[in-house]
Formats: C-alpha cells, sequence, structure tokens
C-alpha cells in the first residue's frame, strides 16, 4: 500500500448529503496522516482491547486483589498513557453502545445506537452511519477479528460490524455480519449470547441454520466444534473462553500479508465487585501473553474502556485481604445499588470520569495527556497511514 509523502493537518470533512448533524463533524477529531516516505512503516495490525467498565479506580483495586499492591497489572507498565473523555453527545454518563462506537467510529452518538451519527432517533429513526475501522480495514483487504466475552451482537463487538438505531435488536445487528458494507465482512467472529440472538432470530423468521445456509458460513455453538480449515469462523456460544478464542483469532489472523484488526471485549463491570475485578487481572495476563507473542515492530497494542463504572478503594492494609466482606454480601443475595465492604465502596452504576488507555507497539506514542474518545480513532487510523472517509 503506497505511503503519503505529506503531513496533513486536517479536520476530517462530513459530506451535507450525509444529513450529520454539525456535532458530528465537531466529534471528528483532526487527523493526522502519516509522514513522509523516510519515516518508518506504518502500522502492520492493530489488536484493540477493552475492558467494558474499567476505569483507574477499578484497575488499581484489581492490583491490589491480585497482588496486594498497586501498579503490578503488566499493563500498567505499558510506557503510553492517557485518559479517555467519554461521553455521548447528549449526557454526561456513556453507556457501552456511544463508548464503543465513538472509538470505533470517531463520531460521538447517543446512549443505546450502534455506530450511527447523533442524528439518530434511538428505537425510531435510524441516523447516518458512521464508518467503522473494522470496515476500513475489510475495505482495505486487511484480515479482521472481533472476540467478546458477552453476547457477540452485543454493544461493544456490535459496534464494529453493525449500525443500529438501537443496541436492543441483536437479532437484526447479528444478522449484519453477513451483508457487510465493505470487504467480505468481519472474518473471525468470536462470543456468547446464543441465546438471546437464536431468540430473536426466530422473531424475525430466520435461524442461525438459515443463516449459515443462506450464506455458506456455518455458525457454531462452541470454539470447539470449529472445523479445523475453517479460516472465517463465526461462534455464538452460550459462553466463550476469551484466551482460548483470542488465540485462536490470532492463529488464524496472524498469516495475512496486508495485517489485521483484532478487537476483544471482556466484560469488567464491578456490581460482582470479585467477578469484575478478577476478569481484569486475567485480561491483563492474557494481553501480557499477547504483547510477548507479537511483533511489537509491527503490530500496535491498545487498551481501554467504553466508560468508567463506581467501584472505589477506601481501606485496607497491605498483607491483608482487599475483599473482607464480600462473601458475607455475596451470601445475603443484596440487590442494593449501593455496596459497603470493610475496604471498599461498590456503586453499582456506569460512572462519567475518564477512563485510562494504555498503548505499547508501532504507533503507540499518540496515545498521551487528555482525550475524547474519538480521538483513538484518529490514532489507529493514523498508524496505519489512512485518511478518513465516507
Amino acid at each position: 500500500m503506497k505511503k503519503t509523502a505529506k503531513i496533513l493537518m486536517a479536520s476530517v470533512a462530513v459530506s451535507a448529503a450525509m444529513l450529520i448533524s454539525p456535532m458530528v463533524a465537531m466529534a471528528q477529531n483532526t487527523l493526522v496522516t502519516a509522514a513522509t516516505e523516510n519515516q518508518a512503516p506504518r502500522t502492520k495490525n492493530v489488536i484493540l482491547f477493552l475492558a467494558d467498565a474499567s476505569g483507574v479506580a477499578a484497575l488499581n483495586a484489581a492490583s491490589l486483589m491480585a497482588y496486594n499492591e498497586p501498579m503490578k497489572l503488566n499493563i500498567q507498565s505499558w510506557p503510553h498513557l492517557g485518559l479517555s473523555e467519554t461521553s455521548p453527545v447528549d449526557n454526561f454518563v456513556s453507556d457501552s453502545a456511544n463508548g464503543m462506537s465513538s472509538i470505533v467510529t470517531g463520531v460521538k452518538t447517543r446512549n443505546g445506537v450502534i455506530s450511527q451519527g447523533p442524528d439518530v432517533i434511538r428505537g425510531q429513526r435510524d441516523g447516518t452511519p458512521t464508518k467503522t475501522l473494522l470496515e476500513y480495514a475489510e475495505e482495505r483487504g486487511l484480515l479482521t477479528g472481533v472476540v467478546s466475552s458477552q453476547s457477540i451482537a452485543d454493544a461493544t463487538p456490535a459496534a464494529n460490524y453493525a449500525h443500529s438505531n438501537d443496541r436492543g435488536k441483536q437479532g437484526e445487528i447479528f444478522m449484519q455480519a453477513f451483508t457487510p458494507r465493505y470487504g467480505d465482512g468481519v472474518d473471525v467472529l468470536l462470543g456468547a449470547g446464543r441465546q438471546r440472538i437464536g431468540g430473536l432470530l426466530t422473531q424475525a423468521g430466520t435461524s442461525f441454520d438459515a443463516l449459515a445456509s443462506a450464506h455458506s458460513r456455518p455458525v457454531y455453538t462452541s470454539l470447539e466444534d470449529v472445523a479445523a480449515n475453517n479460516t472465517r469462523p463465526i461462534v455464538v456460544a452460550d459462553r466463550i473462553d476469551v484466551r482460548a478464542a483470542t488465540l485462536r483469532a490470532l492463529d488464524l489472523l496472524e498469516p495475512s500479508e496486508q495485517g489485521y484488526l483484532l478487537v476483544v471485549e471482556w466484560d469488567a463491570h464491578t456490581d460482582d465487585v470479585r467477578k469484575g475485578l478478577q476478569n481484569i487481572v486475567d485480561f491483563d495476563r492474557l494481553m501480557a501473553e499477547i504483547a510477548g507473542r507479537v511483533n511489537l515492530d509491527e503490530t500496535l497494542l491498545i487498551f481501554t474502556s467504553d466508560h468508567s463504572f463506581g467501584v472505589q478503594v477506601d481501606g485496607g492494609k497491605r498483607g491483608q485481604d482487599l475483599m473482607e466482606g464480600y462473601d458475607a454480601w455475596k451470601a445475603s443475595g443484596s440487590d442494593a445499588d449501593l455496596v459497603r465492604l470493610e475496604n471498599m465502596l461498590v456503586n453499582r452504576t456506569h460512572t462519567a470520569e475518564e477512563v485510562p488507555t494504555l498503548a505499547i507497539g508501532r504507533g503507540a506514542e499518540q496515545v498521551r495527556g487528555y482525550f475524547p474518545n474519538t480521538y483513538l480513532f484518529n490514532v489507529i487510523m493514523n498508524s496505519w497511514g489512512w485518511e478518513a472517509s465516507q
């Protein structure tokens, strides 16, 4: 792919014919393209790790829980760090739909909306489709993959391959994986949500088997069922082993001569605080494993979150159990929004503060300071040396 031979500093133009409101144009950050032929080559591969609902406080708590010391997570040693602001266009607090859509399209939108502009009315009227990083990658011939611990048609994974005015339409969202706007669509799609998606497909008059037959692409019930010679698998399971799925996705994507984009989501909501923090710890170990496997001279790794969550450490000592009081709370069956443990306070809701973004590898130096979450779209596009378009 020919490299850009100049430095361009310009706002992304949004065509009036696209009917996107001025807020969309404002949301598009300045896009700086790759520099001269004499500079280092572009990033070949990008892996975006998304810990859903993991803010600064959650990372700190995960380190304390697992290692009884702060700053012991592997990603906390990654050299490039910034703080990402996550709000939608009309509120302060984001959900996963706006949060992830903003990251992968460079356009802030409304809560509940999947990769459409803010001219949308949730559940009633479509907004302008906003082009995703995965769609750019497909257009350029890269291999692409999405892995999620959650339903593969839920907000965070769906924002990469689909466009919808309501995140709840998981049946319609999943079907879009078979009818891509660019290229041949997402190559590797591995996640959970089989019962939910399957029920919605039935309501729409179709099924996993019908989609598989119509598009000559099997939809497997588990990772173990995937045929060894299937290089473009779709798995919709009841539950998914994120580590195994991510490593399988890498096996399939790494042979690409053009490069690849892999997006991995692992839920980190701390409404069940031990479960959420353990997911962060396990995700961190997976990211360390992958960082040791890939060539960082040609691969960009980014860790971030779609929004933060109400958890804080307000007590505890080294050598003591940070989670003191958790077992009693769990046994009580309480569903109260506010959870008071000995050393922790959990407000079981999304919150508005910035979330950490950490990066390592080719192009990681762009991650620094405070920025809107839409800036991460630019970081990845810049790393590839591509200009935004519609």
